[in-house]
């Protein structure tokens, strides 16, 4: 399979959306329950920036895959160097190792964008979630138990954290 990544742009924020948004309904992924729309993601696409919180867009065999983006932690000038890793793939694209590539990847570049920590928020009912960021490392820093709440179930968050470098 040949994998590609691309720093995102303004013209693919639907499709970023469209990804996204095919999550919600599953109840696995993100804590939103509703889909959002493509104006509501404007600031959270321009927060990102090739140089140190990127925003890539996964290809395999051409075929568009997903996408990877770090996200600044707690917003305040002490934590520049910790990023919270998110990967959305499209559900066609699930089970074909892609998860595996794009948290290799996001690892190694870590130096190049001065991220000496990397953080995963993942519900503690995403079992392949956290298998996958445990296999690559990453211990479990946090439990918050029933902090989220779907369709009248409380869902735990689980934060896993990795030192890197």
């Amino acid at each position: 399979m040949d994998i590609s990544f691309r720093n995102a742009d303004l013209n693919d924020l639907p499709l970023i959306v469209g990804t996204y948004n095919a999550t919600v309904p599953g109840r696995m992924v993100t804590a939103d329950l509703e889909p959002v729309t493509v104006e509501s993601k404007l600031d959270w696409l321009n927060a990102h920036n090739p140089q140190t919180r990127p925003l890539w867009m996964l290809y395999a065999d051409k075929e568009y895959a997903g996408w990877v983006s770090y996200q600044s932690f707690y917003g305040r000038p002490a934590y520049n160097k910790t990023a919270e890793l998110s990967i959305y793939l499209e559900a066609n694209m699930q089970g074909r190792g892609l998860g595996k590539i794009c948290l290799q990847k996001a690892i190694d570049e870590c130096p190049k964008l001065n991220i000496h920590t990397l953080l995963g928020f993942i519900f503690g009912h995403n079992e392949p979630s956290l298998k996958l960021f445990y296999a690559f490392g990453f211990e479990k820093w946090a439990h918050l138990p029933k902090v989220a709440e779907m369709d009248g179930i409380e869902r735990d968050l689980i934060i896993v954290g990795k030192r890197i470098g």
